[in-house]
């Protein structure tokens, strides 16, 4: 007894290749248009987990959907006998091309996270079987008609595609990364392919027609050149880094700028198709493919006999050579308004050409610049962070953001990670926050660089002691040595943003809930601490290593049991029982809090002793995680604690970056 009926197999056996090749179509489709919003938007928002959901299932299926489509042509039984059957088959072998183009991917998108960097190999196993197996349909079904010719170039254009993505793949694994790098020797020229540009002073000099975003632009990928022996783990010297003098004069805006500008390239080597697309060879095969896409089906629709074969393969057919046409098409409107693209044009810009061709490239990029500001948000990272706060998920008071998740059954290790996320909240990096953050940095540079000349090892020993702190210097200055002593720094997260939570509440108390009317510091030591939270519950690889997870659970449970739901917010800043556990992180920090309560400096020295602890503790932990790290969140909208442990490179405020002394 047969399941299916006979006419269904029939017309599965005509619509499996067909469905397949759509299928495939359509994933590419969604990667080249979503794979490279991965780093502009947030990973934990709502649209951020759709949008990583499908970005990850298309990435995860496409190579999968291609290569069982390539098995199914593979394995057709071919008909011989009528000719319809043989025209169906040569049409649809003239889609195996197609299906390579698939397989070697979208330029946005190579690797959905660095893993797939190490698996070069895998892939490179799979170009050669998916090409044998392309090429075994290509002569399965060979015949002396015009679509047989048709389909070399396409094949040819294929097989570059996804060899283009191993490649890369390879250049971007771990080792072959360190090794991509140029040995740093002392008392040579940094780097002298800096497009013609000199130094004075340690400066990049300003050439002649550069405006300021092309001149910062440049500042940035003068210093991804030295950011990327970092992400490397290697060590640099300051000879060849000078970066302070590039960083130093300018603006917190500018410099924020500067580190989101460093950390696309970044993003752009580990994750994308740039290291082969930006150079001369990749250009030349983009212009190929293209080509060749075009060409295909401007020819296809010449010299091909419609009538002799089906309409609906002729449809499919269409389908694949417009949809190969317009990813091209965009692929190319991507790379216009890419900063390599600009760079590049600023090379030209710079460089000494006959007067016909730099006006050429003047007046091109006077109209890609105008079109830039017309279609660009020029966003380059997600420029938000996560804020996360214990007594909000304790009491319920924030509003949830997924309303009805909470009755779904569910095991109790999934309902307590969707609690964790119903009081996840999202609060823009202003630039208020970007100037407290650059002004702390640059007065702990400033205060080095005064050094740095007269007492090199003097130097090395007070920023290794300036980055080794974590909050206690802070209390140290204030008179408040003798607090939190020996507590690890997870436990100091927690203690001082229960600490801040309070005095928050009792301030936004007294203005009668109006935010805009809190001390500055206030509002900036509640964004930080809300956002340490967020990294110790949901980024705590990028945190020292430690239990704060651990430490969290207990202390939501000591709030939950002391602090009765019933009571306001208000009351419960200012009523404690006092049988908690002496021990207790929860205790420790209301101990905490009472006795900043007797402070006679004030509520405004509190809230700048509170946001300076904060500042020191967030420096502490960009100082401290792990470039690997930092590069995975790249890829998710990337993190602010990422871009103050770039930011702290930049001004020498990092170990890797060693000081010598040179004659």
């Amino acid at each position: 007894m047969e399941i299916f009926p006979e006419t269904l197999k029939k017309q599965w056996n005509l619509w499996e290749i067909r469905s397949l090749v759509l299928l495939s179509l359509s994933l590419q489709i969604i990667l080249i248009m979503f794979g490279s919003r991965r780093k502009i938007n947030n990973p934990q928002s709502f649209i951020g987990i759709i949008l990583n959901a499908i970005v990850w299932c298309a990435y995860i299926s496409a190579d999968w959907v291609a290569t069982v489509a390539l098995s199914v042509m593979a394995s057709n039984e071919a008909d011989c006998e009528h000719a319809s059957s043989k025209a169906r088959d040569s049409l649809q072998a003239f889609w195996a091309p197609f299906l390579l183009l698939h397989l070697g991917g979208p330029d946005t998108i190579t690797a959905y996270s660095l893993e797939d960097n190490e698996l070069w190999l895998r892939h490179f196993l799979g170009l050669v079987i998916e090409v044998g197996v392309a090429f075994y349909v290509f002569v399965r079904f060979w015949s002396s008609n015009s679509l047989t010719f048709l389909s070399i170039p396409m094949f040819i254009t294929g097989i570059v595609k996804y060899g283009e993505r191993t490649w890369v793949l390879w250049s971007s694994n771990t080792q072959r990364f360190k090794n991509s790098l140029d040995p740093l020797i002392s008392g040579y020229a940094p780097f002298p392919d800096l497009f013609n540009y000199k130094f004075t002073s340690n400066k990049l000099v300003v050439q002649e027609g550069i405006n300021p975003d092309d001149h910062i632009l440049i500042e940035a990928y003068y210093s991804y050149k030295r950011l990327k022996y970092l992400f490397a783990n290697q060590i640099i010297d300051e000879y060849h880094y000078n970066s302070y003098d590039i960083i130093n004069g300018k603006s917190a805006e500018d410099a924020f700028k500067l580190v989101a500008i460093e950390l696309g390239f970044i993003y752009d080597v580990l994750y994308t198709k740039a290291a082969i697309v930006y150079s001369r060879i990749g250009i030349s095969l983009r212009c190929i493919s293209s080509i060749s896409s075009v060409s295909a089906l401007v020819l296809f629709s010449i010299i091909i006999d419609m009538q002799s074969y089906s309409l609906i393969d002729i449809m499919v057919t269409y389908l694949l050579l417009v949809g190969a046409v317009l990813l091209e098409i965009y692929a190319f409107i991507l790379l216009f308004y890419s900063d390599w693209t600009r760079l590049w044009l600023v090379k030209f810009k710079v460089a000494k050409h006959y007067h016909m061709s730099k006006t050429l490239v003047d007046n091109f990029w006077r109209f890609t610049n105008c079109l830039h500001s017309r279609l660009s948000n020029n966003k380059r990272w997600s420029e938000s962070m996560g804020q996360y706060n214990l007594m909000s998920s304790v009491f319920g008071t924030k509003q949830r953001r997924y309303l009805g998740l909470e009755k779904l059954s569910c095991t109790s290790e999934l309902c307590e990670f969707s609690e964790k996320y119903q009081y996840l909240t999202w609060e823009d990096v202003n630039i208020s926050l970007q100037e407290t953050i650059f002004k702390y940095l640059k007065e702990r540079a400033d205060e080095l660089q005064q050094t740095l000349q007269p007492f090199l090892q003097s130097f090395q020993k007070t920023r290794d002691k300036l980055l080794s702190r974590s909050g206690e210097d802070v209390l140290r200055r204030y008179g408040y040595d003798h607090l939190l002593v020996d507590e690890e720094y997870d436990a100091r997260i927690i203690i001082w943003h229960i600490v801040t939570d309070k005095y928050y509440r009792y301030d936004l108390n007294n203005v009668q809930g109006n935010a805009n009317k809190l001390n500055q510091d206030c509002k900036i030591s509640k964004w930080l601490s809300d956002y340490m939270l967020y990294l110790l519950l949901f980024c705590p690889s990028m945190l020292p290593k430690g239990i704060g997870e651990i430490r969290y659970e207990h202390t939501y449970v000591d709030a939950t049991i002391k602090l009765p739901p019933s009571e306001q917010r208000c009351k419960v800043n200012k009523e404690l029982k006092s049988n908690i556990c002496p021990r207790s992180v929860f205790e420790r920090a209301r101990g905490l809090a009472s006795q900043l309560k007797g402070d006679e400096n004030g509520w405004e020295k509190r809230w700048e002793m509170i946001r300076e602890v904060w500042l020191e503790m967030l420096a502490y932990a960009a100082q401290n995680c792990e470039w690997i790290e930092h590069a995975q969140h790249l890829m998710k909208g990337g993190e602010l604690l990422t871009h103050v442990g770039v930011l702290m490179v930049n001004f020498g405020l990092n170990k890797q970056v060693v000081f010598k002394a040179y004659s």
